[in-house]
């Protein structure tokens, strides 16, 4: 599968903002099923409304989108959602249920994919967790603690490509690269392609292709 922007720009901002983006208004621009992509730009530059077009839950920019399956698969035009198996996402704002433990959070998600055990969800919470963290209510966790419980939801379906929206700001270098090697075990192992918007480039992954917005 291919997700290929053409001319894209985001409506809220100018020409004169996107000059010389890797990504907005160039002609082609193809992230391709199995590749490992990082994006990067300053904050409030478009790396959120990016992945949003990609993932297609917003539609307000210019230009177009086509997600391009290969033979077997269902197609999709531009405008079409694609069904949610095709895509994860892990949100800035994460998302996640405050009131819910941890282990709830990522339990809810399994229950709709079905992908995961119990025990695998187990185990990578306890590979990622403080002992005991994983029964906690959510609220009561740092913001490093939420994304890595973010991180672990993530994971719980099949993809073609998981987006990462700066999944690693509230994250030391060590506990960062620690998350990263459990996502691309996972990604290597669905053969699944990989976009990661960050303010700066990262070593956390091997990328095929970095680029800036």
């Amino acid at each position: 599968m291919t997700i290929e922007l053409h001319n894209v720009k985001p409506r809220y901002m100018s020409e004169s903002e996107v000059a010389g983006s890797d990504i907005y208004l160039q002609p082609s621009v193809v992230f391709e099923q199995g590749r490992k992509y990082m994006v990067c730009a300053r904050s409030g530059h478009g790396k959120t409304s990016l992945l949003n077009f990609i993932y297609g839950i917003s539609d307000q920019y210019d230009g177009t989108i086509e997600r391009k399956a290969e033979s077997g698969e269902r197609k999709a035009e531009n405008g079409e959602r694609l069904p949610i198996s095709i895509f994860s996402y892990m949100f800035q704002d994460l998302g996640l249920f405050p009131e819910l433990t941890a282990m709830e959070n990522v339990q809810l998600k399994n229950r709709l994919t079905g992908f995961k055990s119990d025990s695998e969800i187990e185990r990578m919470l306890d590979a990622l967790l403080p002992e005991g963290k994983k029964h906690q209510p959510v609220a009561t966790l740092s913001l490093g603690q939420r994304q890595r419980v973010a991180a672990v939801r993530a994971l719980c379906q099949p993809m073609r490509f998981l987006l990462l929206d700066e999944p690693f700001s509230h994250l030391d270098h060590d506990t960062a690269a620690q998350v990263a090697a459990m996502i691309s075990a996972e990604v290597e192992r669905q053969g699944a392609g990989l976009i990661v918007t960050a303010l700066d480039p990262t070593d956390l992954f091997r990328f095929d292709k970095t680029m800036r917005l």
